[in-house]
């Protein structure tokens, strides 16, 4: 396993990380997230990646429950805060009062002192953003959270968070945790070179566009399988989407590896990426996913991927 940097802090988090969305606490049980999170950690991952919201509460539970074998210290764990977490008016966004209440919740759900990483977890229109600034910077000045960093956020939004933590002397974010992948590359119009300017690390999520690129979805929707059983795909399995992956599986296949590893190891070529978070619910596709660090992909090859996505930067994926 290879170790990345966060932007212009010194921290280092694995250029792979595990991710809890849509997994534990919901449909993988305690014992095999047990399973899954100590074969990441034995095979150098040291970036986990949690949210309150994930399960409501119950991803943060049995990972903390996973990492208790293990030194603190030698991990990097992250939540976040924004979702509405039961039907208080005050328990959603990214108020003073959410915030606050909220990390006490998550770090006792987690079992843990501090949390390396704290996201705002979406932007909050009804919240200043001098309030949230001022929160975050507070729970760093405690203790309770090492960096904080957004999730979802453009680029003027993280300008504006930049700005007002230089206006109070506060702590500035960190760190920004968006979606990218092949299908979906609008980070690198804006957000890539707004974090590079102000040293921001990216983190980023949904690096396999939820399974399409696996190839999972090539010759059909397998029954159990995501977009069989949810509706995050609704949409998205369309011909031009399935064109592209067929083509990039046989392309991947001819460089003697995986469309996953292959998507992972095209998303670890911007260096203003630190980690690329994915998930797993079971160890064998974990440790596949894991391959992914080895591989370097050649100029050549890097050509005929864009040949096939054939899009600007711009174009989005959404979800």
């Amino acid at each position: 396993m290879k170790y990345r940097r966060v932007g212009k802090y010194g921290i280092k988090v694995s250029e792979i990380s595990l991710g809890a969305w849509l997994t534990y606490g919901n449909s993988v049980d305690a014992r095999r997230t047990a399973e899954i999170v100590h074969a990441a950690v034995e095979a150098g991952i040291n970036f986990i990646d949690i949210a309150d919201i994930y399960a409501k509460g119950e991803a943060e539970k049995v990972v903390g429950l996973a990492i208790k074998d293990y030194t603190r210290s030698d991990l990097v764990i992250s939540s976040k805060v924004f979702w509405p977490m039961s039907d208080n008016v005050n328990d959603r966004g990214l108020s003073r009062k959410h915030i606050m209440e909220s990390v006490e919740k998550s770090l006792q759900r987690i079992g843990t002192e501090y949390l390396d990483f704290y996201f705002c977890h979406r932007f909050d229109k009804e919240t200043e953003v001098e309030e949230t600034v001022r929160a975050m910077s507070d729970l760093v000045a405690q203790g309770k959270v090492l960096y904080w960093g957004t999730s979802v956020w453009e680029a003027e939004q993280i300008e504006r968070a930049v700005g007002e933590a230089r206006a109070c002397q506060g702590y500035l974010p960190a760190i920004e945790q968006p979606r990218y992948n092949m299908l979906d590359r609008h980070v690198e119009d804006a957000i890539m070179p707004t974090c590079a300017h102000h040293g921001i690390g990216l983190v980023v999520w949904s690096p396999l566009a939820q399974g399409i690129l696996t190839g999972k979805y090539n010759d059909g929707t397998p029954a159990g399988s995501r977009a069989a059983e949810t509706m995050w795909l609704t949409g998205h399995l369309n011909e031009a989407n399935l064109d592209k992956a067929r083509r990039l599986t046989a392309l991947a296949l001819d460089a003697d590896m995986s469309l996953a590893q292959m998507a992972v190891a095209w998303i670890l070529r911007r260096p203003e990426v630190s980690s690329a978070i994915v998930g797993a619910t079971r160890v064998e596709q974990l440790r596949e996913n894991i391959k992914a660090s080895e591989v370097e992909l050649s100029a050549d090859l890097l050509d005929r991927i864009d040949e096939i996505l054939g899009q600007p930067p711009s174009s989005r994926f959404k979800f």
